[in-house]
């Protein structure tokens, strides 16, 4: 999903039946010609994944028997497992806690937060170092709990962030993001199946479900992190796995993000989650009968106002959206328009052009108000571009221009006038006709595409263009051999013009 989210429009994700004969080659085309990045395959029907709304559940069900006994708390020392550890002792009564932390009672403010706990009520408060990414050092730490308290509870919150786009990504800083999430979930699930635990929650990230740019390693180990939690539920077991959205901890894994990371999330319409909001989608989560929930903070009046105007909208987001039928041209982008607006303009003042359409999305990058602060020679690096801002750029700039352009392109072209030039000179845009002819094809290309579904209605576009390239074979002065670009190059721009504006009727 991080892959997708890196390379719009490249990829689609085909879950398939694994009981049918031949899953593939029989829905590949209709999967395709549908335009979702994802679906799942079982037998003749295909489903496509959305977020929908949570019931609410009033009762607290088997939460009760917790109290009684000791809940682990991983990651317990951290700010949202000190979060975590205060609610279940003022909320659920719990009175008996075991945090553990790679630091354990040398983690900063952990003396502090035992002496908390206790006056909150806690009966007992103890503070373990403990590598959870380690089973040995799990199973010890499971084997320490008081048989007067048994465990009756695990709440994981333990995590780290190492972000990369995929093509910077090592074994080493996959295994280290794994290590907290993947290895450790893993251990606890394992090693607390004989135990009669009443609540197992794990703490997981809605970049695995949305696929987020720049972190698929994270986003990796929190989507086996959630299915964690669907094998415990179908095995009868307690099992929750959080996917949350942005929190507005001010430390912890949220800490180091910057201007240009709020106003990326805020621009996909997350909000962040303060602290009471979060502990209180935290007990909606226990009480659901579901293993994966999603607590996140959505600006659904934004997004309906992007759809409204033609922005596409995230797929897994359109149920609670209900943006209507994305059309081609919106989320095709508007090159063609681009192309349009360099036609006829001399070619330093196309150069201009380009330059500001650069420093415009640069700012919005970056959350800048305006192009004011975006030098035409100020490095991006120093600009504070960094893997995920890069990709961003990337992105916004692939589809305002139509173009392929590399993951690395702001690192290839280190500048926004050194990156226009580039794209002046990708876009070709010296020769007016020719430019134009392009930019009409390329609308072309996101007219048909809605329609590669209905049979009858890709017959009928095949013989009209077959018919096109039939006429335009015929213009000019051409030999039987000769190839369409020079077919091209030998008609005049009224000729080239004419027929495409006759044959397919835009003005």
């Amino acid at each position: 999903r991080t892959a997708q989210a890196e390379n719009p429009d490249r990829i689609v994700l085909l879950d398939l039946d694994p009981a049918a004969d031949d899953p593939f080659t029989t829905v590949l085309g209709r999967a395709l010609a549908i335009g979702e990045p994802q679906l799942a395959v079982r037998g003749a029907k295909l489903s496509v994944p959305r977020l929908v709304r949570a019931a609410v559940v009033e009762s607290v069900g088997g939460l009760a028997p917790v109290v009684g006994g000791t809940v682990l708390v991983t990651g317990g020392t951290g700010s949202l497992g000190a979060l975590v550890s205060r609610h279940l002792v003022t909320e659920y009564g719990v009175r008996h806690l075991v945090l553990a932390s790679r630091r354990g009672p040398e983690a900063e403010g952990a003396t502090e937060l035992v002496a908390e706990l206790r006056e909150l009520g806690a009966e007992s408060v103890r503070v373990a170092a403990c590598d959870v990414a380690d089973r040995d050092a799990v199973a010890a730490l499971l084997g320490s709990v008081d048989d007067e308290y048994p465990l009756t509870g695990v709440v994981h919150t333990a995590g780290v962030l190492d972000d990369g786009v995929i093509g910077a990504l090592t074994p080493e800083r996959l295994a280290f993001v794994f290590g907290p999430k993947v290895a450790a979930v893993g251990h606890l699930d394992e090693l607390t199946r004989d135990l009669d635990l009443s609540v197992f929650a794990v703490f997981s990230s809605a970049s695995g479900l949305f696929g987020s740019a720049g972190q698929g390693n994270y986003a990796a180990a929190n989507a086996y992190v959630d299915a964690v939690a669907h094998r415990r539920r179908a095995a009868g077991l307690p099992g929750t796995s959080l996917a949350w959205g942005l929190w507005e901890q001010t430390s912890g894994m949220t800490a180091h993000l910057g201007v240009a990371d709020q106003a990326r999330m805020s621009r996909g319409g997350v909000l962040p989650i303060a602290p009471a909001e979060g502990m209180r989608l935290f007990d909606a989560a226990l009480r659901s009968p579901i293993a994966l929930a999603v607590p996140i903070k959505l600006d659904l009046r934004a997004l309906r106002a992007d759809a409204a105007a033609g922005r596409p909208t995230q797929p897994l987001l359109r149920g609670l959206v209900n943006s209507g039928r994305q059309t081609a041209r919106s989320a095709s982008g508007d090159h063609g328009g681009l192309a349009r607006r360099l036609v006829g303009l001399a070619p330093q003042e196309q150069e201009a052009l380009l330059l500001d359409l650069v420093r415009g999305h640069v700012a919005n990058v970056l959350g800048h108000t305006g192009v004011a602060n975006v030098g035409a020679e100020t490095a991006f690096k120093d600009a504070g571009f960094d893997s995920l801002t890069s990709v961003e750029l990337r992105n916004r700039l692939r589809e305002v221009t139509g173009l392929k352009l590399a993951a690395t392109v702001v690192f290839d072209y280190p500048t926004p006038l050194a990156l226009a030039r580039y794209l002046h000179g990708e876009l070709g845009t010296t020769d007016d006709a020719l430019s134009l002819v392009n930019s009409k094809i390329e609308d072309i290309e996101s007219l048909i595409t809605g329609l590669l579904s209905d049979e009858a209605k890709k017959t009928g576009v095949m013989l009209r263009l077959q018919g096109l390239m039939a006429k335009f074979n015929g213009l000019g002065e051409q030999t039987e051999n000769s190839t369409v670009a020079e077919q091209l190059e030998s008609a005049s721009a009224d000729e080239v013009l004419d027929f495409i504006n006759d044959e397919l009727g835009i003005s």
